[in-house]
């Protein structure tokens, strides 16, 4: 079976945890691996690595790419240059995996939902594997709660392996959600299982305008192609749907309820990733880097990063969309980033700011290097800290080890790299009028950035 993964995102609804350029899938929310690790994981179940592909974007392709390293799993990369929804996502994932094998059945994964990979996961799979010749199928999570947050599925007539769906319905009320649940309705997971042939035929006839798109070559294609859902473009269509119950432990994570949810309880019901110390306070969920002391509050959801701290009450805790598009219509940054900024090179991340300087603390993987580039309006020092460097400034090439440094004038060509096997890790000085990212001509890039 091939399966894709779809590793987009805007990162809004985990504000300020999760960012536009570092989206919940690729957080370690509950242990040490992200939910992206996780799903690659689960994916191995019945896929090969040579069977998974990551569908993602532009900004995300070199995350993608280190952290499928870092669990040791060559899959392919496949880059939108746009985000247009998750059915050209998967209509452009399809044709792609199955160009040079022909038809097959495959399987679509969103990447930021945490699901037990039990026997029940493995045993659903193998039924929608017997169904996916004739039908596309969605698996349905049977619900433990009358959930507000989620889309249900109405199952209809019996199909053995699973049923044809009855109807697609929205997310609904309280009191329409245990209805719901009473007549035996499923949660939407948005996980689906299909034969390759029959998506793309089903696709010509529900959605042909995207089909029309991809008559073209990718950049073109998304360009002309409209913003779709599965759900909406072909699911809700077709006369082909079918439903595959899932008896798994399964959350979207899609706030901090949710997360709140899922981690693991001290006796009075806190819920805490760091350092906590709390006098009467109880049913709070709390993320921080530092020690967080609380005095006589009750579900709140305190989340601290090293530039935003969060408060709110659980239950209105998904509103920090809000907020991260208010920072993202004044121009701020930190809707794009956290202080710590990953790059297909390394990493920086910004330890401070004042209005002619900036200061950063530089790391850098064993075997990698920066552009070959010049900045019109600053200076930067280099010290190193740790690792060994070698240096690029003008005519000049010459190694620094730990406590050496360097200084490298305005509009001076320069690189950094590291020819090493341990990281590198320096602090970089930048003092001039301006200190923007975007002052920066590239002359020679290993990742082909303009």
């Amino acid at each position: 079976m091939k399966t894709l993964i779809l590793a987009g995102g805007s990162g809004t609804r985990l504000f300020p945890l999760s960012r536009e350029h570092y989206p919940k899938q690729f957080i370690p929310l509950v242990d040490d691996e992200s939910l992206f690790q996780k799903t690659v994981k689960r994916s191995l179940l019945f896929s090969s690595p040579q069977e998974i592909a990551i569908v993602t974007n532009t900004d995300h392709r070199f995350l993608v790419r280190d952290q499928l390293a870092a669990i040791g799993c060559d899959c392919r990369v496949l880059v939108e240059p746009v985000g247009k929804n998750t059915l050209p996502a998967i209509y452009y994932g399809v044709r792609e995996v199955t160009r040079e094998d022909g038809s097959d059945t495959v399987a679509v994964l969103p990447s930021d939902h945490l699901i037990s990979a039990n026997g029940s996961f493995q045993e659903a799979f193998l039924r929608a594997e017997r169904l996916a010749k004739d039908y596309l199928v969605v698996f349905g999570v049977r619900p433990t709660s009358p959930h507000t947050g989620y889309g249900y599925i109405r199952p209809g007539k019996s199909l053995g392996e699973g049923s044809l769906v009855d109807a697609f319905v929205e997310k609904p009320d309280p009191e329409t959600a245990g209805r719901y649940i009473a007549d035996g309705y499923l949660w939407n997971s948005g996980m689906f299982c299909f034969d390759a042939d029959l998506f793309l035929a089903e696709c010509e006839t529900c959605a042909p305008e995207v089909v029309r798109a991809f008559e073209h070559p990718v950049e073109e294609a998304y360009d002309a192609t409209p913003a779709l859902s599965i759900d909406y473009g072909i699911m809700e269509k077709t006369q082909r749907a079918a439903v595959v119950p899932l008896d798994a432990d399964w959350n979207d994570l899609g706030n901090f309820d949710a997360l709140y949810a899922v981690l693991p309880k001290s006796g009075d019901a806190n819920a805490v990733r760091g350092e906590h110390i709390g006098i009467d306070s109880s049913r709070n969920l709390i993320v921080a880097d530092r020690l967080v002391a609380t005095v006589g509050i009750h579900d709140l959801a305190i989340v601290e990063t090293k530039d935003a701290i969060l408060v709110a009450t659980r239950d209105e805790a998904q509103r920090v969309g809000e907020i991260a598009k208010a920072l993202r219509e004044k121009g701020d940054s930190r809707a794009l980033f956290h202080t710590r900024v990953h790059r297909p090179w390394g990493s920086y991340t910004n330890l401070e700011e004042g209005q002619s300087y900036k200061i950063k603390r530089v790391t850098v993987p064993p075997k990698r290097r920066l552009s070959l580039q010049m900045h019109h309006h600053r200076s930067e020092h280099w010290v190193v800290v740790t690792g060994c460097a070698e240096v690029t400034i003008g005519d000049a090439t010459y190694l620094l080890r730990n406590g050496e440094s360097t200084f490298v004038p305005a509009g001076t060509v320069h690189r950094l790299a590291n020819p090493g096997l341990l990281p590198l890790e320096l602090i970089e000085v930048q003092i001039g009028e301006y200190t923007g990212e975007d002052d920066i001509v590239r002359f020679e890039d290993d990742f082909e950035r303009a």
